[in-house]
């Protein structure tokens, strides 16, 4: 039964699927709706009481609809989701609203639940600030093709967000009756919208549409997540504790920097990207700079400035003549307008330039503009101080405290970005130059110790070897262009633009040292002729594979004993960043050797640069879904390694993931207060002692792991028709026709092998067909095995689920994924295998898994169900089903038309929209892609 509080929810549901009806009723043909109709309520009856009669006719009248009938009925289900979802974080919303006007200890995970369990714990506020000196929260939004949400439905959508909003605060009348009409009309603007995008995104789209969340949420986010961390410290720890909250979060993004496998992301595409990312910020800091000098009207007759404000003002004497525009009175006795007008002038300087090269226009410098973020952010200080030297202080707490906070979050760049590319890339450009280069050796053909002593001698020497552009290769002379336009970008627009440069498939030492030295071509990292090192960019190794997170360790401990390595590393700032990718090694051994594997891997980096002396910085390669790192953030950060993380951690934000999290202001502030706490709670060895692993529980993972890895590696590499029948039992082959992303869904084209399907679609096709393996399959058999009926080794499975953060986490979202798995709809994928025999087998074996895995789950648990723990996602499950049962069925019906048909036949791409748009629809539903 829905509990009590989900009533006000359901009523919200049931309005908004009016709505949409009314919308069908009035723009569409009647059978739209009625087929709609026919369909939700035919299924709900099959989950109650299966019929085969009756689903023999369901299933007959979705094999009788048109394509355009079918389109249209799929879009209905699809715009469904997106409402239901637009309710559920409203509703989520007003039950935290309600705790805050009750003045109860707020949820799980908030500021306020979180600094009262710290001190109740004794931590004191001298303990608080230092933690939240180290602390520091790297979103880092990707371009990965999962995101299946066009812009323009995005736009939409946050309309109806700020609608469903009004409708919470406004009783019944006739401005209630107005703002109903409003969303009727919402509802039918996206009902003409076309969720599909024509043509596959640039990435000049994809960037822009990454801007689209800053713009709409972000910017107004960060400084309203600073105040509710400031009103909790005052809550726990009293207003006079003098915790000052510094910068906690700095954002990153992809888009526009990995060019991994994406021969569309070209060092021009890396200029372009930050530039629109400068010109939005830009226009931001002077649109609130307007706002400020609207309201900082103070009069020099009535107050006097500081000494320090004025000897500002009079520093600015080299603008004062573009900012006064021929009127030397403006202003004149108004001095904080007059600074601010001097700011705003400063950043249109900048702005106007950014321009100018965004449209191909002549540079025109950078004259009259601040000459970094730190000369913008000292005059807002100084403005603040001054102030308050006249009893102002609580109008520089305002407006002109959230400006400042932007600027020291998003600087002139908005988000760092970082730059992707594969080793192998680098491994050639190397061996290229050293070829065109006299006295160097063949690379190619030298081992491993070899290039590593190499590649030191060259870069402790100083210097690079004299190569002339034209002699090199298109590939190696993109790699140097790509460097200079880091070079080039940091002069331009901030010294800090630019992340990490992160080395996809690092197997070796080698592969660190060739980017550093080929840096040395753009004057980005080596040794000066006074013996002096200089190293401006970040190089972070990408570890992916299951056997590759097993050499981390010797890979680091060779790099780190390297003195030319260590000096440039030192010049770059003394830490260590490590990526490691959660979605190929999921992919590659499945989700307990590579959950597993990963906790292992922190430890390794942590132990490696703790002992001479580092810090270190973990760069977690998460995906939305469980089979790609996925799962509630505040949880995947508790469940770290203890004395692993030391208050700064990376991550990645991909595909859905965005526009689940950060499309909606309130969602936004949500789900980075939850990583923050996260963040706190993890990082406790900053501030006082925190716990170790129980060397029991980390021997019997390893045994886990071991037997997972070989029942999931045995079903996908040791099964000659497995991947036939991936391909032919989930749409991913019509996934890659799905414009979604830039960057093509295989390492190869033309090859299907496990290896070169690229690890997003691969999750995305096991998601759509309900089979999910890729998150669960393995754990049953490993636990059977290891087991088996020992109530003893049962006894410390359960301690485990019970106390151990990382098991009871991958439980957990073992637990999530397997609701999200639908046997019998996955038996339906798989009749649509071409050897029926085959793919019985193999199903078989996934079903029995499944079964397996839910069974151990729930015995460890100790839980009725699976998502006993987590009745929210029940309740929003149990309203999607009669939708998503309807929509998979349609899919198998149009993949069967589909490929049933010659691909020169006029009326195969009939067939092909309601396939592209059920992978849409499933995919909002689901709330899940890649």
């Amino acid at each position: 039964m829905p509990h009590a509080d989900d009533k006000e929810l359901r009523a919200r549901v049931k309005l908004l699927g009016a709505m949409l009806g009314d919308v069908l009723r009035h723009q569409e043909r009647g059978e739209v709706l009625e087929t709609v109709e026919t369909l939700r309520k035919g299924f709900i009856d099959q989950r109650k009481a299966e019929d085969p009669g009756k689903r023999a006719r369901l299933m007959a009248l979705i094999n009788d609809l048109d394509p355009a009938l079918l389109s249209h009925v799929v879009r209905a289900f699809s715009m469904y989701f997106l409402l239901a979802n637009i309710a559920e974080e409203d509703g989520a919303h007003q039950d935290r609203r309600r705790k805050v006007q009750k003045g109860e200890r707020l949820w799980y995970g908030s500021f306020d639940h979180t600094l009262h369990g710290l001190k109740e714990q004794g931590v004191g506020p001298e303990q608080v600030q230092l933690l939240l000196n180290s602390l520091r929260y790297r979103p880092v939004f990707t371009a990965h093709p999962t995101e299946a949400k066009r812009r323009t439905v995005l736009e939409v959508q946050r309309r109806l967000d700020v609608l469903a909003k009004r409708l919470d605060v406004t009783p019944p009348g006739p401005e209630r009756a107005e703002i109903e009409q409003e969303l009727r009309n919402q509802i039918q603007v996206l009902w003409k919208t076309d969720e599909v995008r024509v043509n596959r995104p640039r990435v000049e789209d994809e960037i822009k549409n990454g801007l689209f969340y800053f713009r709409e949420t972000l910017f107004d986010t960060v400084p309203r997540l600073h105040r509710n961390l400031e009103r909790a410290l005052r809550s726990a720890y009293g207003p006079d504790s003098g915790i000052i909250v510094p910068p906690l979060l700095r954002f990153g993004s992809w888009i526009g920097g990995d060019r991994d496998g994406n021969p569309f992301v070209t060092h021009g595409v890396t200029r372009l990207a930050l530039r629109l990312q400068s010109r939005e910020v830009l226009r931001r800091y002077r649109h609130r700079i307007e706002r400020l000098a609207l309201e900082l009207t103070h009069s020099s007759t009535l107050v006097t400035p500081s000494e320090e404000f004025l000897a500002s003002l009079a520093a600015d004497a080299d603008v004062m003549a573009g900012v006064l525009d021929g009127n030397p009175n403006r202003y004149a006795q108004e001095p904080y307008r007059l600074k601010l007008h001097v700011a705003h002038y400063r950043l249109g300087r900048q702005l106007a330039r950014v321009e100018a090269l965004l449209d191909g226009r002549p540079d025109p410098g950078a004259q009259g503009g601040y000459a970094s973020e730190a000369g913008f952010l000292a005059d807002l200080e100084i403005i603040g101080r001054s102030l308050a030297s006249h009893g102002d202080s609580n109008l520089a707490e305002a407006g002109l405290k959230d400006l400042s906070c932007l600027v020291r979050t998003f600087g002139f760049f908005l988000a760092q970005l970082d730059i992707r590319q594969e080793s192998g890339r680098h491994s050639d450009a190397v061996a290229e130059i050293f070829d065109r280069a006299p006295n160097l050796p063949d690379y190619r053909a030298l081992d491993e110790a070899g290039r590593v002593k190499v590649l030191d001698e060259m870069l402790s020497h100083g210097g690079t070897p004299l190569i002339y552009g034209d002699d090199l290769s298109a590939g190696t002379r993109e790699i140097l262009e790509v460097l200079e336009a880091v070079r080039d970008l940091r002069a331009e627009i901030s010294p800090q633009a630019f992340g990490a440069y992160v080395i996809s498939m690092t197997h070796q030492a080698s592969h660190v040292l060739e980017v550093l030295f080929l840096a040395g071509f753009a004057g980005l990292a080596g040794r000066r002729a006074d013996g002096t090192w200089h190293c401006a960019l970040r190089v972070a190794p990408l570890f992916e594979t299951i056997d590759d997170l097993t050499r981390i360790r010797p890979v680091l401990d060779t790099l780190l004993d390297l003195p030319s390595y260590r000096a440039l590393l030192a010049a770059s700032g003394e830490v260590q960043e490590v990526m490691l990718g959660y979605s190929d090694s999921c992919k590659d051994g499945g989700i307990l050797a590579s959950g597993w594997g990963l906790y292992n891997a922190q430890k390794q980096v942590a132990q490696a640069t703790a002992a001479r002396g580092l810090k270190s910085r973990i760069f977690h390669g998460r995906g939305g879904t469980v089979g790609r790192g996925g799962g509630p953030t505040h949880d995947a950060i508790l469940s770290q390694p203890p004395g692993t993380l030391s208050g700064d951690i990376k991550f990645t934000e991909q595909g859905e993931v965005l526009s689940a999290k950060y499309a909606n202001p309130e969602t936004a502030v949500y789900e980075l207060t939850m990583g923050l706490t996260g963040l706190m709670k993890a990082s406790c060895g900053i501030a006082f002692a925190c716990g170790v692993d129980r060397g029991d529980f980390m021997e019997v993972m390893a045994e886990l792991a071991r037997m997972g890895e070989l029942a999931y590696r045995d079903l996908t590499d040791n099964t000659p028709s497995f991947i036939d029948y991936f391909y032919e039992a989930t749409p991913v082959s019509e996934i890659a026709l799905l414009n979604m992303g830039s960057r093509p869904s295989h390492r190869a084209k033309g090859d299907r092998s496990k290896y070169s399907v690229r690890a997003i679609p691969w999750v995305f096709g096991w998601g759509q067909s309900r089979q999910t393996i890729p998150a669960w399959y393995g754990l049953g058999s490993a636990l059977e095995e290891w087991c088996g009926r020992d109530e003893q080794r049962l006894a410390t499975l359960r301690e485990m689920a019970r106390d151990w953060p990382f098991f009871r986490a991958l439980l957990a979202n073992i637990s999530m994924s397997l609701s999200k798995c639908e046997m019998g709809i996955a038996h339906e994928y798989a009749r649509l295998c071409d050897d029926a025999v085959e793919a019985d087998i193999i199903f078989a074996r996934i079903k029995a898994e499944f079964r397996l895995t839910t069974e151990w789950v729930l015995r460890l648990t100790g839980n009725a169900s699976l998502l006993a723990d987590n009745p929210r996602l029940a309740l929003s499950l149990g309203r999607r089903n009669p939708y998503l049962d309807p929509l998979n069925h349609i899919q198998i019906a149009a993949i069967r038309r589909y490929r049933a048909l010659d691909p020169d036949d006029p009326g195969r791409g009939d067939w092909l929209a309601p396939l592209l748009r059920s992978i849409n629809a499933l995919a909002q539903g689901l709330r899940n892609t890649g």
